[in-house]
């Protein structure tokens, strides 16, 4: 067997205001064919995995180039084409193939392209006709459009939010993909419009149950292949934004589609329910000041970067400054140009330094401080998992009791290790101020004596009843109470 595997993927906060060129994947990765590293990016695992079934199976792996942007703004067209062709051309190249097998993640925007991934599916079905196997592991933040539907032949997407499980469910796409090419199987794709969206953390009920709930029907069930919430992304102004069901069956469609209606209907009849308490900046100080001990983990969940806000809100900084709060570490705050003034100052240097909320309206007013530069690191990483996430260029400053560290790329907060790799250790401190509306949970939650949820200001569009949406659908929940009425 011959298999050809590549990976394209960021997700677009259509409202964001930081376009994407090649620069950002760059930023990230962009790695050639056979460059890719050994360990998984966030949407990569499947060529990783990859490598281990076919050096098992004693098949051919023809691998393409692997990209991957950090969440943010539209991506450029003319980045998007080049991108997109890159694969196209290796894949012509690596003609002819029993298989193609990407890594997605689902909810890219390009200026001219409202479903991308959609564009490349359809573009590569037209290569390999319609006779070979065609599928793809995605992130359940995405959209699922009728075209990419019909272009491959099955999705796997993430069961876990945090997305700790990217590798499992590529090993997953794998499972199903070996089967169906030494003809055990013959996978079919159910899909549930559940008319709603919303945000379903699975590190609390009800969603744990849920996806446990799938888990189980999995290994129940022997023709059930797979079962997948397809989140939706909130965030994407794109005309099939909203929450799906995914089941994948062995030829058993009908199966399939009634399963898929009835685990739909049941988390429409959860909307609303999902997401933990949040609390405005005020009353997350206060609880973060009345814990007997720390660390206090305050996630500041709208302004994160994992949703392509620029992370450079001030707002809960400048109340815990306003009140004279110390012992505080936060990470992070993206300023390219303030750290490039801390790398020029030096370590040691004492400087006047602006910085922070220069992205867009209501992310705080900048902060003016004379700052203490502690430290500064080229290329800093923290761990994700079994993976590391660039944060670029950073400068940890000290000031008034606080410590911050700025950073050149942006990054959700993933992991204690993004402080101690600036040489702060994040358990000596009170309070931990991070941006990030879940993925910390899984590492954060082993060291914070308690956790705050705060949305403070308005960097991301949060309230999908209330959002200027141009072209999203508005038939679903919350934009009507009832739309299976």
């Amino acid at each position: 067997m011959r298999l050809f595997t590549a990976a394209l993927a960021t997700e677009t906060n259509t409202f964001s205001p930081i376009a994407i060129d090649k620069r950002a994947f760059e930023a990230s990765l962009h790695a050639k064919p056979g460059q890719h590293p050994p360990t998984p990016t966030l949407c990569t695992a499947p060529i990783t995995v990859g490598r281990e079934v076919c050096a098992r199976e004693a098949w051919t792996l023809i691998e393409g180039t692997a990209s991957w942007a950090d969440p943010a703004g539209l991506v450029a067209q003319a980045t998007y084409e080049e991108l997109r062709d890159e694969i196209i051309g290796q894949l012509h190249a690596a003609m002819p193939v029993d298989g193609v097998v990407l890594g997605l993640h689902g909810a890219m925007v390009a200026q001219g392209y409202d479903d991308p991934e959609g564009d490349l599916l359809t573009r590569i079905r037209a290569i390999v006709g319609p006779d070979v196997l065609v599928c793809a592991e995605l992130d359940p933040h995405s959209h699922l459009t009728d075209k990419r539907a019909a272009a491959a032949d099955f999705f796997v997407y993430f069961k876990e939010f945090p997305h700790t499980d990217f590798v499992e469910r590529a090993r997953d796409l794998w499972d199903i993909a070996v089967r169906t090419l030494k003809g055990e199987i013959q996978p079919v794709m159910s899909i549930f419009d559940c008319r709603m969206i919303d945000v379903f953390p699975t590190s609390k009920q009800p969603m744990r149950g849920f996806v446990d709930k799938l888990m189980a029907l999995e290994q129940s069930e022997p023709d059930l292949l797979s079962l997948s919430v397809v989140h939706g992304f909130m965030a994407g102004d794109v005309p099939e934004m909203g929450t799906k069901i995914v089941a994948v069956t062995d030829d058993r469609k009908a199966m399939g589609d009634a399963l898929a209606e009835e685990l739909g209907r049941e988390l429409f009849s959860m909307r609303g329910t999902f997401m933990v308490s949040q609390v405005n900046e005020k009353t997350a100080v206060d609880a973060a000041l009345a814990a007997p001990k720390g660390p206090v983990v305050i996630a500041d969940v709208w302004d994160n970067p994992g949703g392509g806000t620029a992370g450079d809100a001030t707002v809960i900084l400048r109340e815990m400054m306003t009140r004279g709060v110390t012992d505080v570490a936060v990470g992070t705050i993206w300023d390219p140009i303030a750290v490039q003034i801390c790398f020029a100052a030096g370590e040691g240097a004492v400087i006047p330094l602006r910085f922070g909320a220069k992205s867009a309206p209501h992310t705080g007013q900048p902060v003016d401080a004379r700052v203490t530069v502690k430290r500064l690191v080229r290329n800093a990483e923290m761990k994700f998992g079994d993976s590391f996430a660039p944060f670029g260029d950073a400068a940890w400053i000290h000031f008034e009791g606080i410590d911050v560290i700025l950073n050149s790329t942006r990054a959700q907060s993933f992991d204690p290790s993004l402080f101690s790799a600036l040489g702060i250790e994040p358990t000596s401190r009170k309070i931990l101020l991070i941006k990030s509306t879940n993925h910390f949970y899984d590492s954060f939650s082993k060291i914070a004596s308690e956790i705050v949820y705060c949305s403070a200001g308005k960097p991301y569009p949060n309230r999908p009843a209330e959002t200027d949406y141009r072209k999203a659908r508005r038939d679903i929940w919350p934009m009507v109470e009832n739309p299976f009425g």
